[in-house]
């Protein structure tokens, strides 16, 4: 898979942690900045993830900052990406399974390293559970999205 990678510079301190992973499983790095611990503005980083990934150049997207919020809410407001803060194992896997979450955002002053690569490696080995009950679900949440980016 091509996974494209932001962060502002709160975030930026996990990026490699995070890039890493992702390269260790055989995964594509698409890196979207920042490229330095200096000020930066986290919109700016989570729209250029979110519109890769809904332009399907990449995959799927990880996005980092202070809390992980602001990256989340901005990635939000572009059709067809579906991300989520995720700061436990168990979320970052069942998000994918059940509500085909896209983009993974993490707080980097909220988690550390190693819980960033455990999130990593669950949000990338994870696939959604076509032909269930959560498909069903995903496609009513699909029709509202339709409704409302017109």
């Amino acid at each position: 898979m091509k996974i494209a990678i932001g962060c502002d510079h709160a975030g930026f301190p996990l990026k490699e942690t995070v890039a890493a992973v992702v390269r260790r499983l055989g995964h594509e790095v698409i890196d979207c900045g920042t490229f330095s611990c200096e000020r930066a503005d986290y919109p700016d980083y989570a729209d250029k993830v979110a519109k890769i990934v809904a332009s399907q150049q990449a995959d799927r997207g990880i996005l980092l900052c202070g809390s992980g919020v602001g990256v989340c809410i901005t990635a939000n407001k572009t059709k067809g990406v579906r991300a989520c803060v995720c700061h436990d194992a168990y979320s970052a896997k069942q998000a994918v399974e059940h509500d085909a979450l896209n983009v993974l955002c993490m707080g980097a002053r909220i988690i550390g390293p190693a819980v960033a690569e455990e999130l990593t490696e669950r949000f990338l080995s994870a696939s959604f559970l076509t032909g269930t009950r959560h498909e069903i679900r995903l496609n009513k949440v699909k029709a509202i999205e339709n409704a409302n980016f017109k």
